[in-house]
Protein backbone atom coordinates (compact mmCIF):
# COMPACT_ATOMS: atom_id res chain seq x y z
CA UNK A 1 0.00 0.00 0.00
CA UNK A 2 2.70 2.44 0.51
CA UNK A 3 4.40 2.24 -2.73
CA UNK A 4 1.13 2.94 -4.16
CA UNK A 5 0.46 5.86 -1.82
CA UNK A 6 3.82 7.10 -2.73
CA UNK A 7 3.45 6.39 -6.76
CA UNK A 8 -0.13 8.36 -6.66
CA UNK A 9 1.87 10.98 -5.10
CA UNK A 10 4.48 11.51 -7.96
CA UNK A 11 0.99 11.27 -10.60
CA UNK A 12 0.16 14.73 -8.76
CA UNK A 13 2.93 16.15 -9.01
CA UNK A 14 3.31 15.32 -12.36
CA UNK A 15 0.36 16.67 -13.29
CA UNK A 16 0.77 19.59 -11.83
CA UNK A 17 4.28 19.91 -14.03
CA UNK A 18 2.11 18.85 -17.16
CA UNK A 19 -0.75 21.38 -15.80
CA UNK A 20 -1.33 22.98 -19.10
CA UNK A 21 -2.27 19.84 -21.02
CA UNK A 22 -5.68 18.17 -21.24
CA UNK A 23 -6.91 16.99 -18.10
CA UNK A 24 -4.29 16.71 -16.10
CA UNK A 25 -5.94 18.79 -13.66
CA UNK A 26 -8.45 16.01 -13.35
CA UNK A 27 -5.83 13.56 -13.21
CA UNK A 28 -3.76 15.24 -10.19
CA UNK A 29 -7.11 16.21 -8.44
CA UNK A 30 -8.04 12.18 -8.58
CA UNK A 31 -4.35 11.73 -7.60
CA UNK A 32 -4.02 13.50 -4.47
CA UNK A 33 -7.93 12.06 -3.58
CA UNK A 34 -6.88 8.35 -3.90
CA UNK A 35 -3.78 9.14 -2.09
CA UNK A 36 -5.22 11.06 1.13
CA UNK A 37 -8.09 7.66 0.70
CA UNK A 38 -5.35 5.34 0.63
CA UNK A 39 -3.61 7.25 3.77
CA UNK A 40 -7.08 7.53 6.03
CA UNK A 41 -6.29 5.51 8.91
CA UNK A 42 -2.70 7.26 9.48
CA UNK A 43 -3.99 10.82 9.42
CA UNK A 44 -4.84 12.90 11.87
CA UNK A 45 -8.24 14.40 13.13
CA UNK A 46 -7.94 18.24 11.23
CA UNK A 47 -6.67 16.53 8.02
CA UNK A 48 -9.91 14.21 7.98
CA UNK A 49 -11.98 17.30 8.58
CA UNK A 50 -10.93 18.89 5.72
CA UNK A 51 -11.09 16.43 3.21
CA UNK A 52 -14.15 15.71 4.31
CA UNK A 53 -15.17 19.14 4.00
CA UNK A 54 -13.98 19.46 0.32
CA UNK A 55 -15.70 16.44 -0.55
CA UNK A 56 -19.03 17.70 0.55
CA UNK A 57 -17.97 20.77 -1.45
CA UNK A 58 -17.38 18.88 -4.57
CA UNK A 59 -20.81 17.32 -4.14
CA UNK A 60 -22.38 21.55 -3.95
CA UNK A 61 -20.28 22.28 -6.76
CA UNK A 62 -21.40 18.97 -9.00
CA UNK A 63 -25.36 20.40 -7.93
CA UNK A 64 -24.97 23.83 -8.36
CA UNK A 65 -22.43 24.45 -11.56
CA UNK A 66 -20.51 21.48 -12.71
CA UNK A 67 -17.89 24.07 -14.63
CA UNK A 68 -16.62 25.26 -10.56
CA UNK A 69 -15.01 21.37 -10.54
CA UNK A 70 -12.82 22.20 -13.21
CA UNK A 71 -11.27 25.29 -11.14
CA UNK A 72 -11.28 24.15 -7.92
CA UNK A 73 -9.66 21.06 -9.59
CA UNK A 74 -7.06 22.98 -11.27
CA UNK A 75 -6.06 24.81 -8.06
CA UNK A 76 -6.25 21.81 -5.87
CA UNK A 77 -3.50 19.93 -8.70
CA UNK A 78 -1.46 23.53 -8.44
CA UNK A 79 -1.70 23.84 -4.76
CA UNK A 80 -0.91 20.20 -4.61
CA UNK A 81 2.32 19.80 -6.63
CA UNK A 82 3.53 22.82 -5.01
CA UNK A 83 3.48 21.50 -1.58
CA UNK A 84 5.33 18.41 -3.38
CA UNK A 85 7.72 19.32 -4.78
CA UNK A 86 8.92 21.60 -1.63
CA UNK A 87 8.55 17.99 0.31
CA UNK A 88 10.76 16.49 -1.93
CA UNK A 89 13.72 19.04 -2.49
CA UNK A 90 13.74 18.94 1.54
CA UNK A 91 13.72 15.00 1.28
CA UNK A 92 16.81 15.47 -0.89
CA UNK A 93 18.42 18.38 1.06
CA UNK A 94 17.88 17.24 4.39
CA UNK A 95 20.45 14.26 4.65
CA UNK A 96 23.14 16.54 2.99
CA UNK A 97 26.34 16.66 5.62
CA UNK A 98 26.17 20.94 5.09
CA UNK A 99 22.60 21.46 6.52
CA UNK A 100 23.49 19.06 9.49
CA UNK A 101 26.44 20.67 9.83
CA UNK A 102 24.57 24.51 9.75
CA UNK A 103 21.88 23.20 11.67
CA UNK A 104 24.28 22.47 14.36
CA UNK A 105 26.07 25.12 14.55
CA UNK A 106 23.54 27.36 14.68
CA UNK A 107 23.39 26.61 18.98
CA UNK A 108 27.01 28.00 19.38
CA UNK A 109 27.22 30.82 21.10
CA UNK A 110 25.73 33.13 23.98
CA UNK A 111 22.32 33.29 24.77
CA UNK A 112 21.91 36.39 22.30
CA UNK A 113 23.59 34.98 19.87
CA UNK A 114 22.66 31.79 19.85
CA UNK A 115 18.78 33.16 19.80
CA UNK A 116 19.57 35.08 17.19
CA UNK A 117 21.06 32.16 15.03
CA UNK A 118 18.62 29.76 15.59
CA UNK A 119 15.11 32.19 14.55
CA UNK A 120 17.34 33.70 11.02
CA UNK A 121 18.70 30.87 10.38
CA UNK A 122 15.62 28.55 10.54
CA UNK A 123 14.00 31.76 8.47
CA UNK A 124 16.58 30.84 5.68
CA UNK A 125 16.96 27.64 6.05
CA UNK A 126 12.56 27.05 5.97
CA UNK A 127 13.23 28.42 2.27
CA UNK A 128 14.09 25.52 0.34
CA UNK A 129 12.84 23.41 3.15
CA UNK A 130 9.86 24.02 4.35
CA UNK A 131 8.75 22.02 7.64
CA UNK A 132 11.81 20.01 7.19
CA UNK A 133 13.71 22.96 8.50
CA UNK A 134 11.70 22.81 12.06
CA UNK A 135 12.16 18.86 11.80
CA UNK A 136 15.87 19.28 11.23
CA UNK A 137 16.38 21.52 13.75
CA UNK A 138 14.00 21.36 16.30
CA UNK A 139 15.83 17.54 16.65
CA UNK A 140 18.54 18.34 17.77
CA UNK A 141 17.02 21.16 20.86
CA UNK A 142 15.57 17.45 21.30
CA UNK A 143 18.61 15.52 21.50
CA UNK A 144 19.98 18.15 24.00
CA UNK A 145 16.31 18.35 26.32
CA UNK A 146 17.16 14.56 26.47
CA UNK A 147 20.70 14.72 27.36
CA UNK A 148 20.43 18.03 29.89
CA UNK A 149 16.19 17.88 30.60
CA UNK A 150 14.42 20.97 30.15
CA UNK A 151 15.78 24.53 31.13
CA UNK A 152 15.61 28.27 29.61
CA UNK A 153 17.82 27.47 26.75
CA UNK A 154 16.06 24.76 25.15
CA UNK A 155 12.56 26.69 25.85
CA UNK A 156 14.34 29.94 24.25
CA UNK A 157 15.36 27.80 21.14
CA UNK A 158 12.17 26.64 20.78
CA UNK A 159 10.94 30.07 20.65
CA UNK A 160 13.36 30.96 18.16
CA UNK A 161 12.83 28.13 15.74
CA UNK A 162 8.82 28.55 16.08
CA UNK A 163 9.47 32.52 14.91
CA UNK A 164 12.18 31.55 12.58
CA UNK A 165 9.99 29.36 10.35
CA UNK A 166 6.71 30.87 10.98
CA UNK A 167 7.91 34.58 9.64
CA UNK A 168 9.21 32.63 6.50
CA UNK A 169 5.41 32.74 4.96
CA UNK A 170 5.81 36.38 5.00
CA UNK A 171 8.87 36.53 2.84
CA UNK A 172 10.01 33.41 1.28
CA UNK A 173 9.36 33.38 -2.70
CA UNK A 174 9.26 29.51 -2.42
CA UNK A 175 6.01 29.69 0.46
CA UNK A 176 3.00 28.51 -0.47
CA UNK A 177 1.43 31.96 0.75
CA UNK A 178 3.68 33.76 -1.58
CA UNK A 179 2.94 31.35 -4.06
CA UNK A 180 -1.26 31.67 -3.57
CA UNK A 181 -1.06 35.48 -2.41
CA UNK A 182 0.68 36.42 -6.33
CA UNK A 183 -1.63 33.44 -8.20
CA UNK A 184 -5.05 34.77 -6.44
CA UNK A 185 -3.63 39.03 -7.26
CA UNK A 186 -2.06 38.47 -10.65
CA UNK A 187 -1.46 42.34 -10.81
CA UNK A 188 0.94 42.41 -8.09
CA UNK A 189 4.58 41.68 -8.47
CA UNK A 190 7.04 39.61 -6.23
CA UNK A 191 9.75 41.49 -5.61
CA UNK A 192 7.58 44.14 -4.98
CA UNK A 193 5.42 42.35 -2.15
CA UNK A 194 8.84 40.61 -0.79
CA UNK A 195 10.42 43.93 -0.75
CA UNK A 196 8.30 45.25 1.59
CA UNK A 197 7.50 42.15 3.36
CA UNK A 198 10.85 41.02 3.83
CA UNK A 199 11.66 44.11 6.19
CA UNK A 200 8.67 43.49 8.07
CA UNK A 201 9.47 40.34 9.06
CA UNK A 202 13.14 40.73 9.99
CA UNK A 203 11.58 43.38 12.40
CA UNK A 204 9.10 40.57 14.19
CA UNK A 205 12.49 38.85 14.81
CA UNK A 206 14.08 41.32 16.18
CA UNK A 207 11.15 42.03 17.98
CA UNK A 208 11.29 38.39 19.73
CA UNK A 209 14.21 39.40 21.80
CA UNK A 210 12.11 41.01 24.03
CA UNK A 211 9.77 37.92 24.68
CA UNK A 212 12.74 35.26 25.98
CA UNK A 213 13.31 33.83 29.01
CA UNK A 214 16.63 34.99 31.28
CA UNK A 215 19.03 32.31 31.16
CA UNK A 216 22.77 31.94 31.78
CA UNK A 217 25.47 34.31 29.93
CA UNK A 218 27.92 31.46 29.45
CA UNK A 219 29.15 30.34 26.10
CA UNK A 220 27.79 27.09 24.94
CA UNK A 221 30.03 24.74 22.26
CA UNK A 222 29.10 23.66 18.90
CA UNK A 223 28.90 19.79 18.00
CA UNK A 224 30.29 20.92 14.63
CA UNK A 225 31.04 24.33 12.80
CA UNK A 226 29.33 24.77 9.56
CA UNK A 227 32.34 27.09 8.00
CA UNK A 228 31.72 29.33 5.42
CA UNK A 229 31.89 27.00 2.57
CA UNK A 230 28.89 25.18 4.33
CA UNK A 231 26.62 28.01 4.21
CA UNK A 232 27.85 29.30 0.48
CA UNK A 233 26.91 26.25 -0.87
CA UNK A 234 23.69 26.11 0.68
CA UNK A 235 22.99 29.75 0.00
CA UNK A 236 23.59 29.10 -3.80
CA UNK A 237 21.05 26.57 -3.96
CA UNK A 238 18.77 28.81 -2.42
CA UNK A 239 19.36 31.61 -5.21
CA UNK A 240 19.56 29.06 -8.12
CA UNK A 241 15.78 27.90 -6.90
CA UNK A 242 15.19 32.40 -6.58
CA UNK A 243 16.66 32.54 -10.37
CA UNK A 244 14.67 29.49 -11.43
CA UNK A 245 11.38 31.27 -10.47
CA UNK A 246 12.13 34.54 -11.48
CA UNK A 247 12.90 33.12 -15.20
CA UNK A 248 9.94 31.19 -15.46
CA UNK A 249 7.56 33.41 -14.10
CA UNK A 250 8.65 36.08 -15.66
CA UNK A 251 10.46 35.23 -18.88
CA UNK A 252 8.48 31.78 -19.45
CA UNK A 253 5.05 33.68 -17.83
CA UNK A 254 4.43 30.80 -16.03
CA UNK A 255 1.82 30.96 -12.95
CA UNK A 256 4.23 31.45 -9.80
CA UNK A 257 2.87 28.37 -8.15
CA UNK A 258 4.12 26.69 -11.25
CA UNK A 259 7.20 28.76 -11.11
CA UNK A 260 8.29 27.10 -7.75
CA UNK A 261 7.20 23.85 -8.59
CA UNK A 262 9.43 23.45 -11.53
CA UNK A 263 12.19 25.47 -10.04
CA UNK A 264 12.51 22.88 -6.88
CA UNK A 265 12.30 20.18 -9.40
CA UNK A 266 14.96 21.81 -11.65
CA UNK A 267 17.03 21.57 -8.27
CA UNK A 268 16.20 18.19 -7.74
CA UNK A 269 16.87 16.62 -10.93
CA UNK A 270 20.06 18.85 -11.07
CA UNK A 271 21.49 17.35 -7.62
CA UNK A 272 20.54 13.70 -9.02
CA UNK A 273 22.43 14.26 -11.66
CA UNK A 274 25.77 15.06 -9.83
CA UNK A 275 25.42 12.55 -7.77
CA UNK A 276 25.22 9.72 -10.62
CA UNK A 277 28.80 12.06 -11.98
CA UNK A 278 30.45 11.21 -8.27
CA UNK A 279 29.60 7.63 -8.93
CA UNK A 280 26.47 7.14 -6.39
CA UNK A 281 23.04 6.49 -7.44
CA UNK A 282 20.27 8.37 -6.06
CA UNK A 283 16.84 7.16 -5.10
CA UNK A 284 13.56 9.24 -5.58
CA UNK A 285 12.39 9.15 -1.71
CA UNK A 286 8.84 7.83 -0.48
CA UNK A 287 6.13 9.96 -1.02
CA UNK A 288 3.73 7.43 0.96
CA UNK A 289 3.86 9.70 3.77
CA UNK A 290 2.05 13.25 2.63
CA UNK A 291 -1.28 12.09 3.41
CA UNK A 292 -1.64 15.03 5.87
CA UNK A 293 -0.14 17.78 3.55
CA UNK A 294 -2.49 17.12 0.53
CA UNK A 295 -5.67 16.66 2.40
CA UNK A 296 -5.06 19.91 4.47
CA UNK A 297 -3.64 21.45 0.98
CA UNK A 298 -5.67 20.20 -1.76
CA UNK A 299 -8.70 19.79 0.41
CA UNK A 300 -8.45 23.66 1.63
CA UNK A 301 -7.38 24.59 -1.67
CA UNK A 302 -10.26 23.08 -3.30
CA UNK A 303 -13.29 24.77 -0.48
CA UNK A 304 -11.90 28.12 -0.89
CA UNK A 305 -11.89 27.67 -4.98
CA UNK A 306 -15.76 26.34 -4.90
CA UNK A 307 -16.84 29.05 -2.04
CA UNK A 308 -14.59 32.00 -3.59
CA UNK A 309 -16.33 31.10 -6.92
CA UNK A 310 -19.70 30.83 -5.49
CA UNK A 311 -19.55 34.06 -3.69
CA UNK A 312 -17.99 36.41 -6.31
CA UNK A 313 -20.97 34.55 -8.86
CA UNK A 314 -23.27 36.15 -6.39
CA UNK A 315 -21.72 39.83 -6.17
CA UNK A 316 -20.75 39.49 -10.27
CA UNK A 317 -17.32 41.22 -8.95
CA UNK A 318 -18.38 43.96 -8.23
CA UNK A 319 -18.90 44.70 -3.71
CA UNK A 320 -20.53 48.09 -4.18
CA UNK A 321 -18.20 49.02 -1.00
CA UNK A 322 -17.67 52.58 -0.24
CA UNK A 323 -13.65 54.21 -0.55
CA UNK A 324 -13.35 54.27 3.38
CA UNK A 325 -14.08 50.14 3.07
CA UNK A 326 -11.27 48.79 1.67
CA UNK A 327 -9.20 50.20 4.42
CA UNK A 328 -11.25 48.89 7.19
CA UNK A 329 -11.18 45.51 5.53
CA UNK A 330 -7.08 46.16 5.18
CA UNK A 331 -6.85 46.12 8.55
CA UNK A 332 -8.74 42.81 9.18
CA UNK A 333 -7.32 40.67 7.16
CA UNK A 334 -3.76 39.86 9.40
CA UNK A 335 -6.38 39.52 12.26
CA UNK A 336 -9.02 37.58 10.27
CA UNK A 337 -6.07 34.89 9.34
CA UNK A 338 -5.09 34.71 13.41
CA UNK A 339 -8.38 34.30 14.56
CA UNK A 340 -9.13 31.64 12.09
CA UNK A 341 -6.18 29.88 13.03
CA UNK A 342 -6.87 29.93 16.51
CA UNK A 343 -10.11 28.39 15.45
CA UNK A 344 -8.10 25.29 13.77
CA UNK A 345 -8.59 26.64 9.97
CA UNK A 346 -5.51 26.34 7.55
CA UNK A 347 -4.41 29.65 6.46
CA UNK A 348 -4.67 27.95 3.19
CA UNK A 349 -8.25 27.99 3.07
CA UNK A 350 -8.28 31.33 4.96
CA UNK A 351 -5.79 32.75 1.68
CA UNK A 352 -7.77 31.32 -0.79
CA UNK A 353 -11.25 33.13 0.22
CA UNK A 354 -9.96 36.32 1.01
CA UNK A 355 -7.74 36.43 -1.91
CA UNK A 356 -10.64 34.77 -3.81
CA UNK A 357 -13.21 37.26 -2.74
CA UNK A 358 -11.52 40.81 -2.36
CA UNK A 359 -8.75 40.12 -4.93
CA UNK A 360 -10.96 40.93 -7.82
CA UNK A 361 -12.78 43.64 -6.14
CA UNK A 362 -10.11 45.22 -5.03
CA UNK A 363 -8.73 48.50 -6.04
CA UNK A 364 -6.13 47.84 -8.57
CA UNK A 365 -3.44 50.49 -7.75
CA UNK A 366 -3.87 49.21 -3.82
CA UNK A 367 -3.49 45.77 -4.18
CA UNK A 368 -0.09 45.74 -2.46
CA UNK A 369 -2.07 46.71 0.79
CA UNK A 370 -4.27 43.72 0.43
CA UNK A 371 -0.98 41.10 -0.59
CA UNK A 372 1.00 42.49 2.46
CA UNK A 373 -1.94 42.24 4.97
CA UNK A 374 -2.33 38.66 3.44
CA UNK A 375 1.35 36.96 3.96
CA UNK A 376 1.74 38.63 7.41
CA UNK A 377 -1.19 37.21 8.35
CA UNK A 378 -0.69 34.12 7.67
CA UNK A 379 2.81 34.39 9.08
CA UNK A 380 1.96 35.80 12.73
CA UNK A 381 -0.34 32.41 12.30
CA UNK A 382 2.29 30.37 11.60
CA UNK A 383 4.19 30.95 14.61
CA UNK A 384 1.22 32.28 17.51
CA UNK A 385 -1.50 29.78 16.83
CA UNK A 386 -1.27 26.17 18.45
CA UNK A 387 -2.45 24.23 15.63
CA UNK A 388 0.00 25.11 12.98
CA UNK A 389 2.18 22.52 11.50
CA UNK A 390 4.90 23.86 12.87
CA UNK A 391 4.03 24.20 16.07
CA UNK A 392 2.37 20.33 15.65
CA UNK A 393 5.91 19.33 14.83
CA UNK A 394 8.23 20.88 17.82
CA UNK A 395 5.49 19.41 20.19
CA UNK A 396 5.75 15.86 19.14
CA UNK A 397 9.99 16.47 19.16
CA UNK A 398 9.93 18.60 22.33
CA UNK A 399 7.21 17.85 24.56
CA UNK A 400 6.29 21.63 25.09
CA UNK A 401 2.96 22.24 24.29
CA UNK A 402 1.83 23.48 21.29
CA UNK A 403 -0.53 26.29 23.22
CA UNK A 404 2.41 27.20 25.43
CA UNK A 405 5.28 27.30 22.80
CA UNK A 406 3.20 29.17 19.85
CA UNK A 407 0.31 31.09 22.10
CA UNK A 408 1.43 31.77 25.52
CA UNK A 409 5.02 32.23 24.74
CA UNK A 410 4.27 34.49 21.83
CA UNK A 411 1.08 36.02 22.33
CA UNK A 412 2.20 39.81 22.97
CA UNK A 413 5.03 39.70 20.01
CA UNK A 414 1.99 38.25 17.92
CA UNK A 415 -1.04 40.71 19.02
CA UNK A 416 1.69 44.13 18.17
CA UNK A 417 2.92 42.41 15.07
CA UNK A 418 -0.62 41.78 14.20
CA UNK A 419 -1.27 45.73 14.93
CA UNK A 420 1.68 47.10 12.97
CA UNK A 421 0.84 44.68 10.07
CA UNK A 422 -2.59 46.31 10.12
CA UNK A 423 -1.47 49.75 10.36
CA UNK A 424 0.55 49.06 7.52
CA UNK A 425 -1.84 47.52 5.11
CA UNK A 426 -4.34 50.22 5.88
CA UNK A 427 -1.39 52.66 5.44
CA UNK A 428 -0.68 51.02 1.95
CA UNK A 429 -4.42 50.98 0.85
CA UNK A 430 -5.40 54.63 2.01
CA UNK A 431 -1.95 55.84 0.12
CA UNK A 432 -1.96 53.55 -3.44
CA UNK A 433 -5.92 54.20 -3.93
Amino acid sequence: MLPLRSALAYVALLSSVLATLPGMAYLGAVAVSMAVSLGWQDMRRVPRAVFAVAVLAMAFAFGRDPGLVEGAAGNMTRLAGLILSVMLLSSVLAGSRDLQRISSSLFSGKPGTRYASLAFGTALVSVPLNFGSVAVVGSLISERIRRSGDSAATRNSTRAVLRGFGVSPIWSPLSISVALTLTLLPSLGGAQLIGLSLPFAMLVLLAGFLWREPESQLATGSADSAGAAAWLRFGGIILGICIGVFLFSHVYQLSYARSVTLSCLAAVIIGWALSLFTGNTPRPPTMANVSNELAIVGGSAFIGSVISAVVLGQVNGDMGLPGWAWPVLAALVPWSFFLAGLAGANPILTGTLIGGILGPAWPPGAVLGLGFAMVTGWGITAFGTPFAANALIMERLTGYPARDASLRWSLVLSLIALSAASAIAVGLTVWLA
